[in-house]
């Protein structure tokens, strides 16, 4: 019998982009058994009437509220509102900027949307974001060289989201679907710069992924797309396309998305250390 989750509403307010929130929050869940967190995003809040707008949602869905605001009028004013309401609070950079402080010896400039300035890294992370959206499942392959790195696996093994999530490390990634009976894409056989990842998962764990999909579509037809020997055939002819290639294989059925970017980061580090 499946236990029904746990959950909480969480607010997250930021007066950037809200990413170093999300990327925290989640990962603070991801420790927790059976709970699931009722996001309230809130980004770019930087004026008096911004804040109110969170403020009074906060007021109809009490919550943790994480935040990273620098303008110290505003932080006052959302810190206050959270006492007089009884929410836990807290600013999740504010420990490891005073660690910096003390040992660098020097004064926070408190300025805002700091860690987002346009500099060459923000546009090699916007420019790898949009190269993985333009060569999701499959797309433009004819410009695969220019990728630093291309996913291969079936379906459901979670290429997309690992290809945003290491396009936002600046990372150009690639992702095709490997469909039973399809070719390569002829581009492979001269490709030389990216390197290529292969995905793999449990064969059970892909039914279960496949299966909450279909569902999610409404889709209550008979298909192959969740018949057990047409998915692990699936599965083997990858497997054995890998193999055939040398190329490494990561298993994803128990990563997190994360987890698998950090295996692939690792990858790339591991190629590019001299010899």
């Amino acid at each position: 019998m499946t236990t029904k989750p746990i959950t909480f509403n969480v607010h997250l307010v930021s007066d950037s982009t809200g990413e170093t929130l999300s990327a925290i929050m989640r990962s603070c869940v991801a420790q927790f058994e059976n709970v699931e967190a009722l996001e309230h995003t809130y980004y770019l809040i930087r004026s008096e009437q911004r804040l109110q707008r969170v403020l009074d949602e906060l007021r109809v869905t009490p919550g943790l509220v994480m935040f990273t605001i620098a303008e110290e009028k505003l932080r006052a004013s959302l810190e206050r509102e959270c006492r007089l309401l009884g929410v836990p609070y807290v600013s999740v950079l504010d420990q490891p900027l005073k660690a910096f402080s003390r040992y660098l010896g020097l004064e926070m400039s408190h300025k805002v949307g700091a860690q987002r300035e346009m500099t060459e890294e923000y546009f090699r992370r916007i420019e790898a974001l949009n190269f993985a959206m333009a060569h999701d499942d499959g797309q433009n392959t004819d410009d695969y060289d220019e990728a630093d790195v291309i996913l291969l696996g079936v379906s459901r093994t979670s290429k997309t989201p690992t290809s945003i999530y290491l396009g936002q490390r600046g990372v150009k990634v690639a992702n095709l679907p490997l469909v039973p009976g399809a070719s390569l894409p002829p581009i492979f056989a001269r490709l030389t710069k990216p390197l290529v990842v292969g995905l793999t998962i449990n064969l059970d764990r892909l039914v279960q992924i496949r299966a909450n999909r279909l569902s999610s579509l409404a889709e209550t037809r008979q298909t192959d797309y969740i018949d057990e020997d047409r998915v692990r055939a699936e599965i083997i002819a990858a497997k054995h396309l890998y193999e055939k290639h040398g190329w490494p294989v990561i298993d994803v059925t128990r990563r997190s998305v994360e987890e698998t970017a950090a295996a692939i980061l690792a990858l790339l580090r591991d190629r590019a250390a001299p010899r």
